[in-house]
């Protein structure tokens, strides 16, 4: 089967399983307000059936209630304290938890004593010892680490390919993400500041798409990592990785070669490299992207053929899915277990470069 029929043949959204009743929708509480909820989640959620946001947590309820009428969103507006203190908790089924990163713990603790699910944003935590609390506070309810690209149509073609033989056995990775967090949200970005955004900018903001969508692709776990890194520019002070470069070690054998950068070009791209083929990614990891997908095989003989997306809305369709496991009563493809251990893979990129040798997880 070629890629223009696996795509025709391939329905966009092949995990559902419960059909959306906009009568009786999924509830969001939406706990942080910056610009990724607001310009991304808000209205992913506004746009699909069978979910909708019924409350808005932030610093103070005036806040959240000019966002929701700045947004046009019908959902009450309290601040974190009245969250943990279970105001409004009738009024929402689950949590979207995007706040810095060393902030996801209580709102997972406050949401698993509540008999919340959740959806937390990646990286799980800041450190994997703050992600080992997570996943113990979130046993007994549903739990998903927001990984969007494990519903993006392009990536579970390129698995359903890979997993079809298409390229034979895996030999090599390659990946990137880059993009200017000081263009986006200047030097007084919470990912600039270790505190909050955990040992990093990059490989944790970044460099966690390309360790993820890989594992999630071949089916292998992280094992080792190998790193060096650079910060030159000021506003990349505290933290050692302006600029990436590093080496995962995967199951099976199979090496990930990525590089992720908070101060670069916005580019990203994933190509997984066989005995028999390639699949190449391009762009890749970014949501209002129109990816192209290229498979080629052969030798003397070579055969390249491509396809391209049309854009879909990833917060959307990810919105979705957890929604039809929740209805469905079914566990999610990334849960917390699987967020935590990305984030001892990160953790290991990070000593491999301080220590200048690999590390194992």
């Amino acid at each position: 089967m070629n890629l223009t029929e696996l795509r025709d043949a391939f329905a966009e959204r092949d995990w559902q399983r419960t059909e959306p009743d906009s009568d009786d929708p999924i509830r969001f509480a939406m706990i942080g307000l910056g610009w990724w909820t607001v310009e991304e989640m808000l209205p992913a959620v506004a746009a699909e059936p069978g979910v909708e946001t019924t409350v808005l947590v932030s610093s103070t309820a005036e806040k959240a209630e000019r966002v929701a009428n700045e947004t046009h969103t019908d959902a009450v507006g309290i601040d974190y304290d009245d969250f943990h203190d279970g105001d409004a908790a009738q009024e929402y089924d689950a949590v979207y938890v995007c706040t810095p990163n060393a902030l996801h713990l209580p709102y997972v603790e406050t949401a698993a004593d509540l008999d919340k699910a959740v959806l937390c944003e990646k990286p799980l935590e800041s450190t994997a010892e703050r992600a080992e609390r997570l996943v113990e506070a979130a046993e007994g309810i549903p739990i998903m680490t927001a990984y969007r690209m494990h519903t993006d149509p392009s990536i579970r073609i390129a698995k359903r390919l890979y997993e079809d033989g298409a390229i034979g056995d895996p030999v090599a990775v390659q990946g990137h993400m880059t993009q200017d967090v000081l263009d986006i949200a200047g030097a007084d970005s919470w990912r600039l500041n270790p505190d909050l955004a955990g040992p990093g900018a990059s490989v944790t903001d970044l460099g966690i798409y390309p360790i993820n969508t890989a594992r999630y692709v071949l089916s292998q776990d992280p094992v080792a990592a190998q790193a060096t890194m650079r910060s030159e520019h000021e506003a990349f002070a505290d933290v050692p990785d302006e600029a990436a470069n590093f080496l995962v070690e995967y199951e099976g054998g199979v090496t990930g070669s990525y590089t992720a950068s908070q101060h670069a070009q916005l580019s990203g791209s994933l190509r997984l490299i066989g005995t028999e083929g390639e699949l190449r990614l391009e762009p890749a990891f970014f949501n209002d992207d129109r990816a192209t997908l290229h498979l080629r095989t052969g030798t003397s003989a070579v055969t390249d053929t491509s396809i391209e997306f049309d854009t879909i809305d990833q917060m959307q369709v990810e919105a979705a899915y957890f929604a039809d496991c929740l209805r469905d009563g079914r566990p999610f493809e990334a849960d917390a277990e699987h967020g935590l251990l990305d984030m001892r893979a990160i953790e290991a990129v990070y000593e491999a470069a301080e220590r200048g040798e690999r590390v194992e997880l």
